[in-house]
């Protein structure tokens, strides 16, 4: 099993970026997908985490309405949008597989967004 993620940068407050986890492996299709950051100095936060066929998604208070989640099967690839970025959402973000609704089995190793003008 192995996750990648992408697209980590530096932007300003209220910008967008849209970060991918390459997933490889296992069959991406059977399982539920989840993102989980952890900003400098704090312990980890659970983001977001989808469904196997992208129907359901679920969100943290924190983040709804500002970031969506979705998935491409056919590419083995999750994406996070992430639109009206705040400097709190400063973090190393990961992709996880998820065992269940919560259980997450392997992780990858992050990409960095830093929100600051």
């Amino acid at each position: 099993v192995q996750l990648v993620e992408s697209g980590g940068d530096m932007v300003q407050p209220g910008g967008s970026l849209r970060l991918s986890c390459a997933a490889s492996g296992f069959t991406f299709s059977s399982y539920g997908m989840t993102w989980v950051r952890q900003a400098p100095g704090k312990g980890p936060e659970w983001v977001s985490r989808i469904t196997t066929g992208g129907g359901n998604v679920y969100y943290a208070d924190s983040v709804k309405g500002r970031f969506t989640i979705s998935r491409d099967n056919a590419k083995n690839t999750l994406y996070l949008h992430m639109s009206s970025l705040k400097p709190e959402d400063t973090a190393l973000y990961y992709c996880a597989r998820l065992m269940g609704p919560i259980c997450m089995d392997y992780w990858g190793k992050g990409t960095l967004v830093t929100v600051s003008s």
